[in-house]
């Protein structure tokens, strides 16, 4: 079964997609709605829900949640490398290049990185540019901004 449930949160409303006992996305508000997804709040989504709430409360910095990363094998490798970084702490697109052995491929990892089905969760906006500036974000630089800053308080 494909669901998706819409929540509000800090940054605004963010659908919650499990597919098959998974999460399989996380959009924003600004996002294109997936088809072939029906509208149902599961227990999996629920607890997603929760993580996400404790998250922006800032109880929560690493979530414990199956998920489910459709994709080509380098972007799967790059969404593992993210899920590495530890929260408040940010990596250039370089760096994700040269973690996954592929030091040339730096533009890769930004499109492999625009491409994340699971924002937050896979924490793709922990990447800046090399020369420390804020680049793209599918919620916006804004909420890019508000994750960076949200992160660097103690738990």
């Amino acid at each position: 079964m494909k669901n998706i449930w819409y929540l509000d949160f800090p940054i605004g409303k963010i659908g919650i997609a499990e597919d098959d006992g998974a999460i399989s996305h996380i959009l924003f508000e600004n996002e294109q709605k997936l088809e072939d997804y029906e509208l149902a709040e599961t227990a999996l989504i629920q607890k997603a829900a929760r993580q996400l709430n404790e998250y922006f409360a800032g109880k929560r910095m690493v979530f414990d949640l199956p998920v489910r990363l459709d994709g080509t094998h380098f972007q799967k490798s790059v969404w593992e490398a993210l899920q590495t970084i530890p929260a408040g702490k940010v990596r250039s697109y370089k760096d994700i290049a040269v973690m996954i052995g592929n030091p040339k491929a730096t533009r890769a990892v930004g499109m492999a990185n625009n491409r994340n089905p699971i924002p937050i969760i896979v924490p793709c906006h922990r990447v800046i540019g090399a020369n420390g500036s804020l680049t793209g974000y599918a919620g916006g630089l804004a909420i890019k901004q508000y994750l960076l800053d949200l992160e660097k308080q103690p738990v």
